[in-house]
C-alpha cells in the first residue's frame, strides 16, 4: 500500500496531550488524513480478522479482503491534493467500490458511498454535519442489504452512526475530539455484543470479523487525533475481552470449531463482478435479475460503475448476465469450500491457499489485479540518477508525454533483490503458497533476478513461472493462475497448467518504428530496414521460447491489423472452449475499438482486457506501438 499518513500532529495539526485544542471542522486535507489513518489501522488487524472470520462463511478471508479494499482507497488518496471535504469523500467512496472485495469490502463501500452523498456540498464539515453524513452512510448500508442480519457490521455501523450524530448535536457542533472518542467507545461496546445477537459467533467464541475491522478503522482515526501521525490502536483487545478468547494461543482456531463451511447459506462460490457502462441499470433491477439462486447479494452503483457481490453455485451465469449490462472490467469466483478447508487446517495465521504475484510489465489493469488480489513487483526505470518505480513513480501518461516530446527517455533496470523479497513476503502474508508469473527470461534478466531472490527466502513457498511472454500476455496468464487458485488447485498444479496454457497462447504487436527495439537489442539492425520503406508495418510476436520474432509485414495500420487477426485465428486451436484477449498500446487508443469489434465478430463475445503499455515496456516499443495477446484453454 502506498498510502501513508503524512504530516505532523494528527487530524487537527496539533500534537495530542492534556492541552489538546478542539477540532471545530474537517476540510479535505483533514478528512484525507483521517481516511488514511483508518486504512493503516484496518490493515494492521488483517491476520486477526482472518482468524475469527466465521460468518457468513468460515473461509478466513475477511482480513485479506478488507486490507485489499483499504489498499485501493489509500492508493487513490495518497497523492490527492483536494481542499474540499465532499470531494475527498467522493474519491474514497469510488476507490472503495472499484477495489471492494468480499462482504466486508462491499459493505464498507456502500457505507462510504452513503457518507459521500451525505457530505455533498460541504467544503468543510462541522461535527454536526459529519454526524449527519455518518448516519447517512449507515442508512445507505442498511438499505442495500436484502436480508439484514444483526450482530454483524450492520449493527455496529448503525449504533456508531447514531452515537456520532447524537454526540455532535450534544457537543453543540463544536468539537470532533469528543465526538470521535465517544463514537469509538460506542462502537467497541456494540462489537462486544455481536455474539449475543448472532449464535454462530457465540459458539465460536468470537466477535464479528467485519464489524471488528470497522471498529479498528475508527480507532485509527481516534489515535490520529489523540497521538498524531503513525499512532497505533490496541489491536484485538475488544475481540478478546468480548468473547473470552485467548489471542496469545495461535493454535486456537474458531474456523475449525465451526465444523462446516456453510453455517449461513449454502452457495459455494463467492463471486464479484465489476461492470462499466454509460447506461447501467439501477441496483434494484440488477438485484432482481440475480436474486434467484444467490445469497449475500450486494449491488452498488456509482455513476458509470456497477459492483456486484453474491454467493452462487453458477458464477458464469452471473458474469454472462452482467456482460449484457456493460463492459465487465473484472470478475472473480472463489471456491469457499476450498478456502474453508485451507483455513481450518492452518496453524496460526489464516491465509488463502495460493496467491499470485506478477511484475509490472504484465500490463494487468488495476481493477483486474484488485479483483483477484494479485500483487505486483514494480520494475524500475533510471532517469539520470533517479530510480523510478514502474506504474508508481512514473505512469503510462508520463512516459507518453516524454515520447511525444522527443526528449531523452529513462533506461530500464531490474528491481534489486530487496524489492523481490519484499513482494514475496507481502504475498506470503496473504497466502500459504505464492505463484509468481514473470516476464520472459529470454527477454530480460528479471526472471533470473526473481529466481535468485526467491533463494534468499527459502522459508517461503514460492513457485516461479517463466511466462515466456510479455505485456498483457503475462497478465492473462496471471489471471488464469489466480482463477485456478480460487478454484482450489494447489500451487504445483497451477504452475504446470499455466505452462500448458502458454503453449496455446501468444502475443503479436506492431510498432511505428523499430528504432526503440533496435536500441534495446530486441531486434537486429537488418530487421529495422523492414519498417523504414514503403510504410511497411512489421508484425512481431514472441516465439514459444519467449524471444522476439518477425511474423510478417503489411502496408499501413489497417492491413497490419487484418494480418494480425488472421494469424491469431490460425494459432487458436479448434475446439478451444475459453478464449481471452488483451489489447495494449502506447498512445494509440484509436486502435482499441476496431480491434475489440473484430475480435467479437470472429470469436463470439470473448473477454477482452484493455490497458496502456506500462512505461518500462513503452520505452522499448516507442510511440504508436500496439498489440494483441490471446490465451486459449
Amino acid at each position: 500500500m502506498r498510502g501513508a499518513v503524512e504530516g505532523s500532529g494528527g487530524l487537527g495539526g496539533a500534537a495530542g496531550g492534556p492541552e489538546r485544542p478542539g477540532i471545530g471542522y474537517i476540510d479535505g486535507p483533514r478528512l484525507r488524513r483521517a481516511f488514511l489513518a483508518a486504512c493503516v489501522q484496518g490493515r494492521r488487524v488483517k491476520a486477526e480478522l482472518n482468524r475469527i472470520n466465521v460468518f457468513p462463511v468460515p473461509d478466513g478471508d475477511t482480513g485479506t479482503n478488507l486490507a485489499l479494499t483499504l489498499d485501493a482507497i489509500a492508493d487513490e488518496l495518497s497523492g490527492l491534493a483536494e481542499r474540499r471535504a465532499d470531494r475527498v469523500a467522493a474519491v474514497a467512496a469510488r476507490s472503495a467500490i472499484l477495489g471492494a472485495r468480499g462482504n466486508c469490502g462491499m459493505m464498507l463501500s456502500q457505507f462510504l458511498l452513503g457518507f459521500a452523498h451525505g457530505a455533498e456540498g460541504r467544503a468543510r464539515m462541522t461535527p454536526d454535519e459529519f454526524g449527519a453524513a455518518f448516519r447517512h452512510g449507515a442508512r445507505s448500508l442498511h438499505g442495500s442489504v436484502e436480508k439484514p442480519v444483526e450482530g454483524t457490521i450492520l449493527t455496529v455501523v448503525r449504533e456508531s452512526a447514531s452515537e456520532a450524530a447524537a454526540r455532535a448535536r450534544a457537543e453543540g457542533a463544536a468539537d470532533f475530539v469528543e465526538v470521535m472518542e465517544r463514537t469509538l467507545e460506542t462502537a467497541r461496546e456494540s462489537l462486544a455484543r455481536t455474539p449475543d445477537l448472532l449464535p454462530v459467533l457465540a459458539e465460536a467464541g468470537v466477535v464479528d470479523a467485519g464489524a471488528m475491522g470497522f471498529v479498528e478503522m475508527i480507532a485509527g482515526v481516534v489515535a490520529l487525533i489523540e497521538r498524531g501521525e503513525g499512532a497505533e490502536g490496541d489491536v484485538g483487545a475488544t475481540a478478546a475481552s468480548a468473547a473470552g478468547s485467548d489471542l496469545s494461543d495461535p493454535d486456537w482456531s474458531p474456523i475449525a470449531a465451526t465444523g462446516h463451511p456453510f453455517v449461513h447459506g449454502s452457495r459455494r462460490y463467492c463471486t464479484e463482478i465489476l461492470v462499466e457502462g454509460d447506461e447501467l441499470p439501477d441496483e434494484k433491477t440488477v438485484r432482481s435479475a440475480l436474486s434467484e439462486g444467490s445469497e449475500e447479494l450486494l449491488v452498488i452503483r456509482a455513476d458509470n460503475v456497477l459492483k456486484i457481490h453474491l454467493h452462487t453455485d453458477h458464477p458464469r451465469a452471473a458474469i454472462d448476465y452482467c456482460a449484457t449490462l456493460g463492459t465487465v472490467a473484472a470478475h472473480k469466483a472463489e471456491d469457499m469450500f476450498a478456502q474453508y478447508e485451507a483455513a481450518r487446517e492452518a496453524a496460526g495465521t489464516v491465509r488463502r491457499p495460493v496467491g499470485v504475484l506478477v511484475d509490472s510489465g504484465s500490463d494487468l489493469p488495476d481493477a483486474v489485479a484488485r479483483a483477484h488480489g494479485i500483487r505486483t513487483v514494480p520494475l524500475l526505470l533510471l532517469d539520470g540518477e533517479t530510480s523510478l518505480k514502474d506504474r508508481i513513480d512514473i505512469t503510462s501518461d508520463d512516459i507518453l508525454a516524454r515520447l511525444e516530446s522527443g526528449g531523452p527517455l529513462p533506461t530500464t533496470s531490474q528491481p534489486p533483490p530487496g524489492d523481490f523479497i519484499q513482494a514475496y513476503e507481502q504475498a506470503a502474508s496473504e497466502a500459504e503458497a505464492v505463484v509468481a508469473v514473470f516476464l520472459a527470461a529470454k527477454l530480460s534478466g528479471i526472471y533470473r533476478s526473481a529466481e535468485n531472490s526467491a533463494g534468499m527466502v527459502p522459508h517461503l513457498d514460492i513457485h516461479l513461472v517463466d511466462s515466456r511472454g510479455a505485456s498483457i500476455l503475462v497478465g492473462l496468464l496471471a489471471v488464469k493462475a489466480a482463477e485456478l487458485a480460487e478454484g482450489g488447485m494447489p500451487a504445483e498444479e497451477i504452475v504446470a497448467e499455466i505452462d500448458r496454457i502458454r503453449g496455446r497462447s501468444g502475443i503479436f504487436f506492431t510498432v511505428r518504428s523499430l528504432d526503440r527495439l533496435i536500441a534495446s537489442g530486441r531486434v537486429s539492425q537488418f530487421a529495422g530496414w523492414l519498417g523504414g520503406v514503403l510504410d511497411l508495418k512489421p508484425v512481431l510476436g514472441l516465439a514459444p521460447d519467449g524471444t522476439v520474432k518477425a511474423y510478417g509485414k503489411a502496408r499501413g495500420e489497417d492491413r497490419a491489423r487484418r494480418l494480425m487477426l488472421k494469424m491469431i485465428e490460425d494459432e487458436i486451436p479448434d475446439g478451444a472452449g475459453d478464449v481471452r484477449f488483451g489489447i495494449v498500446h502506447v498512445g494509440a487508443p484509436e486502435v482499441v475499438e476496431p480491434l475489440r469489434r473484430e475480435l467479437r465478430e470472429r470469436f463470439g463475445d470473448p473477454e477482452i482486457l484493455v490497458a496502456p503499455i506500462t512505461p518500462v515496456l513503452a520505452t522499448h516499443l516507442g510511440l504508436g506501438a500496439w498489440g494483441i495477446a490471446y490465451m486459449a484453454d
